[in-house]
């Protein structure tokens, strides 16, 4: 099954509404890399706010996720992160330096608004 990626304007929006696998978190890198490049997005807002828990896979995949996007141009936003993720995250170091967070959804369109200068 594959995540919907949606075009708003000049970013795309993600919402993830159930746990990932490990072949789907890869077909939504590659599904998102792809769209990034044929948009020329220049933000994307991944919500996660269905996603309770990660294992080291996953974490590593959307890590990387986040590092291509910016290589690629875009600011990235994680909107609903809950709190085991936080912390799997952190505990296997993957690095969310030049990553924006917010509480949810709409914050997060915010945030990514602001940060565009729109």
């Amino acid at each position: 099954m594959r995540i919907p990626i949606l075009k708003l304007y000049d970013c795309l929006l993600v919402s993830i509404q159930w746990e990932l696998d490990d072949m789907t978190a890869l077909q939504f890198q590659e599904d998102l890399l792809h769209k990034i490049h044929e948009t020329s997005a220049n933000g994307v807002v991944i919500d996660i706010t269905s996603i309770d828990f990660i294992d080291s896979f996953i974490a590593k995949v959307l890590g990387d996720v986040f590092s291509m996007s910016k290589l690629m141009g875009a600011k990235v936003v994680i909107t609903g992160i809950q709190p085991a993720v936080a912390i799997t995250l952190i505990e296997l170091g993957i690095s969310l330096d030049d990553v924006l967070t917010a509480l949810d959804l709409e914050k997060g369109l915010e945030k990514l608004q602001q940060e565009l200068g729109d």
